[in-house]
């Protein structure tokens, strides 16, 4: 049976954020930090070498393959701040419509800066994925 290559591990997250070249990038990601744990009630963990996620759920799909993977997370990539938004976007049309300047992957939410979006609607956006995910594993 496969794994997935991105797996927790005990790497520092602090030490993880304070390696982000960008000043504005590493202060965001200390905010995304903030308000994740603040969310989650949980302690961040070190996903892979570049992903901090919270939480975790079981998952186990109809071809049989099942694995753990963090409830919500984030990433500062080169490009964007990148957040793991686990059930996709279709569901937060409403949201998403006020959110401010984004992309979007099939769970990825991909933003610039902080400053690019509202906050109380990220905030919203980032509780109800979390609650979702919640009542559907745990």
């Amino acid at each position: 049976m496969a794994t997935n290559k991105t797996q927790p591990n005990d790497s520092n997250v602090n030490a993880f954020l304070d390696s982000v070249a960008e000043d504005k990038k590493r202060a965001d990601s200390f905010k995304l930090l903030k308000i994740m744990q603040e969310i989650t009630s949980e302690s961040p963990k070190m996903w892979g070498s570049s992903i901090i996620g919270f939480g975790n759920y079981h998952y186990k799909y109809e071809s049989g393959r099942e694995g753990d993977f963090f409830i919500v997370g984030f990433s500062p990539r080169k490009q964007n701040l990148t957040l793991y938004i686990m059930p996709g976007f279709e569901r937060y049309e409403k949201l998403m419509a006020d959110l401010g300047k984004y992309k979007t992957g099939k769970s990825c939410l991909y933003i610039k800066s902080l400053d690019d979006v509202d906050m109380k609607i990220l905030k919203e956006l980032i509780s109800n994925s979390v609650s979702y995910m919640n009542k559907k594993y745990n």
